[in-house]
């Protein structure tokens, strides 16, 4: 079936949306949070802040827009990068520390764009959005395990799914502390060594004990 193309201005309203969150996530990550200011992302988009207010009626709801869609976005390019057929081509451990050289390559890159995401997302009261943004964030984690469940019978955990979950959590949490969480992370950091080649071979070695594929 041919797909019926968007019309010209649903074509240009999204591809005015996609600039306005780059400029979000740009001015977030150079500025955190509370530096994030509709003027700011404004100038950033070239754009000016009553054109921002047209389409959003506030600051919360740009922020929560942006935070779905980098979660969306996120979703799609792994799912192109870590596919069944790699998956089924690839060894257990391969895809592992792919997947967490992946994430800490994410973390260190965009840790104060992180920072500031998840500010957001834990000061919000906006129930509906905190859902669908957990939704999206616990999606991610499904696609990864089922990714991994091609190798099922690698791993001696009694309960294979959920202890990947656990893993990824593990994984994620670990990358926060070190990375991510503000004065605690350099505190922390005076105590772990936290160049790429350790954090990659101790972090796909967690992931590894924790499903039980030590020896694979």
């Amino acid at each position: 079936m041919t797909k019926t193309p968007l019309a010209p201005r649903q074509a240009r309203s999204r591809e005015s949306e996609t600039k306005l969150i780059k400029a979000t996530v740009e001015v977030l990550g150079q500025y955190g949070l509370e530096g994030a200011t509709v003027p700011r992302v404004a100038e950033y988009a070239g754009l000016t802040p009553g054109a921002i207010y047209r389409r959003f009626p506030d600051k919360n709801a740009l922020l929560e827009r942006c935070i779905i869609r980098i979660l969306e976005d996120q979703l799609v390019h792994l799912k192109k990068v870590f596919t069944m057929e790699v998956a089924q081509q690839s060894s257990l451990r391969a895809l592992v520390e792919g997947i967490t050289r992946t994430m800490l390559a994410s973390y260190r890159k965009n840790a104060r764009l992180i920072r500031a995401l998840r500010q957001f997302v834990q000061a919000t009261d906006h129930l509906a959005f905190k859902r669908q943004a957990m939704q999206l964030e616990n999606g991610t984690m499904d696609y990864f395990s089922d990714v991994l469940m091609v190798h099922q019978k690698h791993m001696s955990h009694p309960h294979p799914k959920s202890a990947l979950t656990m893993a990824f959590l593990m994984v994620s949490a670990t990358l926060v502390e070190l990375l991510v969480a503000g004065d605690n992370a350099e505190k922390l950091q005076s105590m772990v060594p936290t160049d790429d080649q350790f954090l990659e071979r101790e972090l796909a070695r967690m992931f590894l004990s924790y499903i039980g594929a030590v020896d694979y």
